[in-house]
């Protein structure tokens, strides 16, 4: 089993922050078949052997993710992924 948390501070308006999040819980939920459900200002991620949670607050973004033991040999990819999309999509 493997896990993983990155954060990212941002400055933008909050709106713009919402919108990143659901286009990196709709581009996971295309390339890795996961489900999301938003409670508030937190997205829960939740697919085979994927499990994690999305939410800024505070002038931070945090992603915290849990991968099941087959789903854990692609954590490097998947980190990779998300720090990507963050460093895109969010100032």
């Amino acid at each position: 089993m493997a896990e993983f948390r990155l954060t990212k501070p941002y400055t933008m308006p909050k709106e713009q922050v919402r919108e990143a999040a659901q286009g990196l819980a709709a581009s996971l939920e295309r390339k890795h078949g996961v489900r999301s459900r938003w409670d508030g200002d937190t997205v829960y991620i939740k697919g085979a052997g994927v499990d994690g949670t999305m939410s800024f607050h505070d002038g931070l973004i945090d992603v915290s993710v849990r991968l099941g033991l087959l789903a854990s040999m692609f954590e490097p990819t998947l980190r990779k992924e998300v720090q990507r999309y963050l460093d895109t999509h969010v100032s």
